[in-house]
């Protein structure tokens, strides 16, 4: 295996780990606003690993820059759907969670 494969491989596996974190603070944290948070900032970061390490593997410039426009747009996708989100849960009186 050559240096980008290694690179490829790690770089894949640091963004599923924060995949897989994201998904246990969706199922743990107690209310919709911890677990907005959780989601947007673990599975954005996963995302970029995954894809950085895709990036590795590209053939020429123009796959990478498919694989950051990717990126962008699903960040400010999900920043976008999480403030709706909020928003919605905000004006239905839900209140954030306050540590007892």
């Amino acid at each position: 295996m050559s240096l980008s494969d290694w690179a490829t491989v790690t770089l894949v596996c640091a963004g599923l780990f924060f995949f897989l974190a994201g998904t246990v603070g969706l199922l743990r944290f107690p209310d919709v606003f911890t677990r907005l948070h959780a989601l947007t900032k673990a599975d954005n970061l996963g995302l970029g690993l995954v894809l950085a390490g895709l990036a590795f593997q590209a053939h020429n410039v123009a796959a990478v820059v498919k694989l950051v426009l990717i990126w962008l747009l699903v960040m400010i996708s999900s920043a976008s759907a999480s403030y709706l989100i909020a928003r919605r849960a905000l004006r239905n009186g839900l209140t954030p969670w306050r540590k007892p």
